[in-house]
């Protein structure tokens, strides 16, 4: 495993798509993970059953799968402690932490498998509110004004935003780069995760990013935030520093900003 503190993004230009090609590959994958067998309709409830009381606070359910909180998740044993986020070592995993060249401060924290890349940011959030469906929103905006496209689709990790974003090569030549942009609402914070590359038109890659980020643990911490202020990351104890690769794992300082290719010092 090599940890990568990053010098200086290289916008990397993708074969152009269409939303209705990486529609199809997220349906794709959703149907093989859910199986080809008819969905049930669930049980009409009795006329006669009470109604269920509504709690108007936000009480994260409990999951099954990550990202995890840490409050909730006692066996840290094998993971990397980058501060806010736990990361679960895999075969093959290159982590790469963006630094804010003016502050110094990791902002991000990128993970490369493969042909793919995973982008992480983490924030706090306020107690009652989810961020995802604003900042969502906010995102495909942002993508729109530059002349990209996007589309909501569901995902494993409830709904993610399918996009082209208008992209300028190292040579110069124009283009797009397709993205998901996904995000998990937890207890007092809010995870985003941006992936790229193989993994938007490759099943098996694709699954190897989402276990990557099921297997992620939030540490949110006591100290008051105010919401989207970024979580502290820490450089992992031990870490080698190398030389900066081709390729890179967009995505913002802040969610409310929309998409951007961050050029770190």
């Amino acid at each position: 495993m090599i940890f990568k503190r990053k010098k200086k993004a290289v916008a990397e230009a993708q074969p152009e798509q269409t939303i209705a090609e990486l529609n199809a590959a997220a349906a794709n994958e959703t149907k093989q993970a859910a199986g080809d067998g008819p969905e049930e309709a669930p049980e009409a409830a009795p006329q006669d059953a009470p109604a269920a009381a509504v709690d108007s606070s936000r009480t994260a359910p409990a999951r099954t799968e990550g990202p995890f909180d840490g409050d909730d998740f006692e066996d840290h044993d094998g993971y990397l402690d980058l501060g806010a986020l736990l990361i679960k070592p895999v075969p093959g995993l290159q982590l790469r932490l963006e630094v804010e060249e003016s502050t110094q401060r990791v902002i991000a924290v990128a993970l490369e498998i493969g042909g793919s890349r995973m982008q992480l940011q983490v924030f706090a959030a306020p107690k009652t509110d989810d961020l995802w469906p604003g900042i969502s929103t906010q995102i495909a905006t942002g993508i729109a004004d530059q002349g990209g496209e996007t589309e909501m689709v569901p995902g494993r990790f409830g709904n993610e935003l399918l996009a082209r974003v208008p992209q300028t090569a190292p040579d110069g030549r124009q283009g797009h780069v397709a993205l998901r942009f996904l995000g998990v609402d937890g207890p007092r914070w809010f995870l985003r995760a941006v992936i790229g590359g193989a993994a938007l038109t490759d099943m098996a890659e694709s699954k190897t990013m989402e276990d990557a980020l099921a297997q992620v643990v939030v540490v949110r911490g006591d100290t008051p935030m105010p919401p989207t202020e970024l979580l502290p990351l820490t450089v992992p104890s031990g870490a080698l520093a190398s030389p900066d690769a081709a390729g890179q794992a967009p995505g913002t300082e802040r969610p409310e900003r929309g998409p951007e290719i961050t050029q770190i010092g």
